[in-house]
C-alpha cells in the first residue's frame, strides 16, 4: 500500500510522546508498505535530523515551518479569543495555515494513495476535497479523545480559570472531534475505553483499538543495578497532565516518602518550560530535554506515574515495562493497559497509598526485580510495534474492502 500521513511534527528522532508513536507506527508499516508524509517541522537545532532521519524510511517528506508559532502573550490572547468563537483554541491555531492545506491537496489530487492517515485531532481541521469514487481511505489516528482530557481538566482541582477554560473548551472539542469521527472512513484509538466514548457518540464509525508501544530492542533491561534510592518521572512538561501529576506528587507524596527515606532523590526529565527549574532541590534533579532518556532509566529504582489527567495510554509506562523497572502509578496513569496491581505494577490513587507503594518497592528490591520482570514479558507479549501494526494494517484492509464514506 502507499500511505500518506499528515502530522503535526515529524515523527523522527522521537523527542516526546507524540513522536515515539508516530515513529514506531511509521518505521514498522514501512517495513512492507510505501510511506509519505506532509508535516511542520520546528526551526530548531533538531529541524535537519529531523528531515534526514524521517526521509530514511518516507518516500516524500513535505515541511512546513512548525505550527506552534506563538509566543506565550499571542497564545493566551488566541485561547481568550477562542472563549467567543464557535470554536476551539485548536481549530483556530490550524486555520492559520491555509497553505499547508493547498499542498495537502495536490497529494490527494495526485491519485497515488490507498491511505491517507491523520493524526491527532486538530490536525483533522485541515479538510482536502476528496475525489469521486475514490480508493482513498481516510484514517484518523487519535492518540487522546482531546475533548475527554480537557473535560477532566474541567472537574479537576486546578485554578478557576483553567477550568472555566476547559469548561468552555471541551464542548467544542467534542463537536470538532465528533464532526472529525463522522468524516474519516475509520478512526483508531489506543485504548478501549476511548473506543467506548466514541462508539457511544458516534455508533456508526468504525473503530480500531491500536494501543502505544515500544521498541523492545532498544528499550531493553539495563546491565547493571539501579540506584536504590532513585525515581523517575519522564514526560513532555509543556503538557498540562503531567505538569499537574508532577505538581500533585512533589505537593502531596513526595514529603511522605522523604519523612521515612529522606535520601530518596527524584529525577523530572523531559523537555519543558524554563519554570520547571524552580521544582529543583536537594532531593529533585530537572534535566528538561535530554537525548535519551534510557540511562535515566537505567539508573532509577522505580518510576512514578502520578497522572490525574489524561487519556489514551501512556508511552511513558509500556516504555518503563519494557526496561524491566517497577512501575507506581495512579489508575488514570495506568488506565488502558493491560497492568495488574502486584503483578506487572503497584497501582494506588490517594497520596498516602501512592508514597506508602514507593516506599516498598524501596526497601524490598526483591519486589521491584518481579514486577519489572513481569512488565517486561508483557511488554514483549502485547505492546511490541510490529504486532501492533499488524493489527493496523488488519484495518486498513478492511476499510479498503468496505465502501468509501460520503463526503461530508
Amino acid at each position: 500500500m502507499k500511505l500518506l500521513f499528515v502530522t503535526p511534527y515529524l515523527p523522527s528522532p522521537p523527542r516526546f510522546g507524540g513522536q515515539r508513536r508516530l515513529a514506531g507506527l511509521m518505521r514498522s508499516l514501512a517495513a512492507s508498505h510505501e510511506l509519505s508524509v506532509i508535516s511542520f517541522n520546528a526551526s530548531d537545532e533538531f529541524a535537519q535530523s529531523s528531515l534526514e532521519e524521517t526521509r530514511s524510511y518516507c518516500k516524500e517528506v513535505v515541511t512546513f515551518p512548525d505550527m506552534d508559532f506563538l509566543d506565550r502573550k499571542d497564545k493566551r490572547l488566541l485561547q481568550a479569543r477562542s472563549l467567543l468563537s464557535l470554536h476551539s483554541f485548536e481549530h483556530l491555531l490550524i486555520a492559520r495555515r491555509r497553505e499547508f492545506e493547498a499542498r495537502l491537496q495536490e497529494l490527494v489530487d495526485s491519485g497515488r494513495f490507498d491511505v491517507l492517515q491523520v493524526e491527532f485531532t486538530q490536525m483533522a481541521a485541515f479538510r482536502p476535497r476528496l475525489p469521486q469514487g475514490r480508493r482513498l481511505r481516510t484514517v484518523l489516528d487519535e492518540h487522546n479523545i482531546e475533548f475527554d482530557i480537557v473535560r477532566r481538566t474541567a472537574d479537576a482541582e486546578v485554578s478557576a480559570a483553567r477550568r472555566l477554560y476547559s469548561a468552555v473548551d471541551w464542548r467544542k472539542l467534542r463537536r470538532e472531534e465528533q464532526s472529525a469521527w463522522r468524516r474519516f472512513d475509520g478512526v483508531t484509538v489506543t485504548s478501549q475505553r476511548d473506543a467506548n466514548i466514541l462508539s457511544e457518540l458516534e455508533p456508526s464509525t468504525k473503530v480500531s483499538v491500536v494501543p502505544n508501544g515500544v521498541d523492545v530492542d532498544k528499550f531493553v533491561p539495563a546491565t547493571s543495578a539501579p540506584d536504590a534510592n532513585s525515581l523517575l518521572f519522564f514526560g513532555a512538561m509543556n503538557y498540562y497532565p503531567n505538569q499537574d501529576g508532577i505538581g500533585y506528587f512533589l505537593e502531596q507524596i513526595f514529603p511522605l516518602i522523604l519523612k521515612r527515606r529522606p535520601q530518596t532523590k527524584l529525577w523530572i526529565v523531559g523537555p519543558g518550560p524554563e519554570s520547571m527549574l524552580r521544582l529543583k532541590s536537594a532531593n529533585v534533579e530537572v534535566t528538561g530535554f535530554v537525548d535519551k532518556v534510557e540511562p535515566y532509566l537505567d539508573r532509577a529504582a522505580a518510576v512514578v506515574v502520578p497522572l490525574r489527567l489524561g487519556g489514551g495510554t501512556r508511552l511513558k509506562i509500556v516504555e518503563a515495562m519494557s526496561k524491566q523497572k517497577a512501575i507506581i502509578s495512579t489508575r488514570i496513569g495506568a488506565e488502558g493497559i493491560d497492568v495488574r496491581h502486584g503483578e506487572h505494577a503497584l497501582l494506588a490513587d490517594d497520596p498516602q497509598g501512592f508514597a506508602d507503594e514507593v516506599e516498598r518497592v524501596l526497601a524490598e528490591p526483591e519486589l521491584g526485580v518481579r514486577l519489572g520482570t513481569n512488565a517486561r514479558r508483557l511488554a514483549e507479549d502485547r505492546y511490541s510495534w510490529p504486532g501492533l501494526v499488524r493489527g493496523l494494517e488488519r484495518f486498513y484492509d478492511e476499510l479498503l474492502a468496505a465502501p468509501a464514506k460520503a463526503p461530508r
